[in-house]
């Protein structure tokens, strides 16, 4: 654990530097961090990044980290959105500050201030429509002019205002506007709008209110209230800054020394997804995808259902690192990340996804016999599991020729031998192929060869998988891929063109029969197949979705 103001073991960032200047000057005494998410969709592996950083920084540097949903748009939101946000907060690891916040929490402060700002002469009732504003506010190459309403006396704006909050005006006639620079450079100050009006039930306040403040106006005071003191935000909000400043520093009570303060970092854009939470809904509400918990979505509820684990997440975080240079997150490395994870924690356990029959001649038992395994083979203390053998098993198609191609065919072919993966040595004398196409293959075993090599020194290279047949589970498998079949599918006229055709393949096929009781959300290593975990939706049945595949494949797939 560290010390008080004492600078965490973690890679350096500018953030982090922020942060131990503070400290070190006692500009701060304890670190406050927030994740404000807006609760009108899932959340991503974007904001997987985003949490890891501000409940993170919370942690190392032993301070406080709210989550705040930023309730102030009705229209979009839902406690489905709300209910769904906390649980993947939770399930990563992480436990906010206290109670839930809303930013519907502080309407009333909110307001308050709005009428602060206009006795002040800073914010005036605009009733231009919205045509008229774009013509108003100019362009980045010509300044704006000011609207007929800008001068409009601060006792008939509070007024105006009073009356929007009645109910007096209809939804779009008028909004209530910062008063800043029509010819500011940035044009986040050339009066944007404070409120508007939404007759829309709120998830939290019902129908108390029909004027809600926007994003730019609420985010800063309720950091403020909170006494948040680094609040990190991504790069496209850098212009905002200015208002973020200009709001706090025109109200009295926020015009302070350790009032809080805005830092950019560059968002997360990872390779054969999008991350717009527009294009996410459009996948879902056109179902293109089965929900948000696909297990092809960037969501971190549809990684989870994939069997993606909290720890991998955060190492994800961890390496991509936090700058303020916007760049392409390889996807390799997210499944690097997942691998290195699974391979440490995930049990072994076989299954074949594409099954042909493999008959022992020689076997001489009528019933299979019990032969042990390790359940991880670096992990002595996770023990060993049950696997059998006898007479007829299963093997995957692609582990059998029938005509090995050349001496370096290290599978199954006729007239070759092969070792069964933790079982003994088979030769495979001859197959059979029915009018269905479905193969048959007939071999001999070695009973001397169990866990050894052959006494008489030949060498046996290759290794399959199998299943024992009469007690093998039947299985459905869905190999999930890359959803997209572009690197950056946002840059597309139409990203629905580009989804991946093959993105989900599904088999079906056997795994031991132990996997009958296998946990939703478990991982296992199906040995060289890939990881995979029970699928958290299906309830009849055995259906194990893919996590990753033992090594990155998608260069050979395309």
């Amino acid at each position: 654990m560290n010390k008080p103001h004492e600078t965490p073991e973690r890679p350096v960032n500018f953030i982090r530097n922020i942060i131990n200047e503070d400290l070190a000057s006692q500009k701060h005494q304890t670190i406050y961090t927030r994740f404000p998410p807006e609760p009108n969709g899932y959340l991503h592996i974007g904001h997987a990044k985003s949490i890891c950083l501000n409940f993170g920084l919370a942690q190392d540097y032993q301070g406080r980290c709210n989550l705040r949903f930023d309730d102030t748009n009705p229209a979009k939101e839902d406690l489905e959105y709300v209910e769904s946000i906390q649980r993947d907060v939770q399930w990563l690891g992480f436990q906010w500050e206290g109670q839930p916040r809303y930013s519907s929490d502080y309407f009333e402060h909110f307001y308050q201030s709005a009428l602060e700002l206009i006795d002040k002469g800073l914010a005036y009732v605009c009733f231009l429509n919205a045509d008229e504003t774009r013509e108003y506010r100019g362009n980045l190459k010509e300044p704006g002019k000011a609207s007929p309403y800008r001068d409009t006396a601060p006792q008939e704006n509070r007024a105006l205002f009073e009356k929007m909050r009645a109910g007096a005006f209809k939804e779009g006639e008028c909004v209530l506007k910062a008063k800043i620079d029509m010819a500011s450079s940035f044009m986040c100050l050339r009066d944007p709008a404070l409120y508007r009006i939404r007759f829309e039930t709120h998830h939290q306040t019902g129908d108390a209110w029909c004027i809600y403040p926007m994003y730019d106006f609420a985010h800063c005071i309720s950091d403020a209230i909170e006494g948040i003191t680094h609040s990190l935000c991504t790069l496209e909000f850098q212009d905002n800054r200015r208002l973020y400043d200009w709001v706090l520093d025109n109200l009295a009570a926020f015009n302070r020394p350790d009032r809080p303060h805005q830092y950019e970092f560059s968002r997360l854009n990872l390779e054969y997804t999008v991350m717009s939470k527009r294009k996410l809904h459009q996948l879902v509400n056109e179902r293109l995808v089965e929900g948000w918990d696909d297990p092809r979505m960037p969501t971190i509820s549809g990684m989870r259902r994939r069997g993606y684990t909290p720890a991998a997440l955060r190492d994800f975080a961890e390496r991509i690192g936090i700058s303020k240079v916007d760049s392409m997150t390889e996807m390799g490395i997210l499944e690097a990340a997942i691998r290195d994870d699974l391979n440490r924690v995930a049990p072994r356990t076989m299954g074949v996804i594409d099954p042909i029959k493999l008959v022992i001649e020689n076997y001489p038992n009528p019933e299979p016999e019990v032969i042990f395994a390790p359940v991880h083979p670096q992990n002595e203390a996770m023990g060993k599991r049950e696997i059998f053998f006898g007479r007829e098993l299963y093997i995957d198609r692609a582990d059998f020729l029938e005509v090995a191609p050349d001496n370096k065919y290290q599978r199954l072919a006729i007239g070759k031998e092969a070792r069964l993966r933790n079982a003994y040595i088979i030769k495979a004398e001859r197959c059979e192929t029915d009018d269905q196409g479905r193969i048959t293959v007939y071999g001999s075993y070695d009973a001397a060869t169990l866990g050894k090599n052959p006494a008489d020194g030949r060498k046996v290279k290759g290794v399959i998988h199998f299943v024992e047949a009469s007690r093998a589970q039947a299985a459905e498998f869905r190999l999930y891929d890359r959803l997209f079949c572009v690197p950056n599918p946002s840059k597309e006229a139409d990203f629905a063109q580009v989804l991946n055709p093959n993105s989900l393949q599904v088999k079906h096929g056997f795994v031991e029969p132990a996997l009958a009781q296998a946990p939703v959300e478990q991982a296992y290593q199906f040995e060289r197949e890939g990881y995979f975990c029970r699928d958290s939706r299906t309830t009849d049945g055995l259906v194990f979705n893919r996590t990753v595949t033992l090594k990155d494949t998608w260069q050979q797939s395309v």
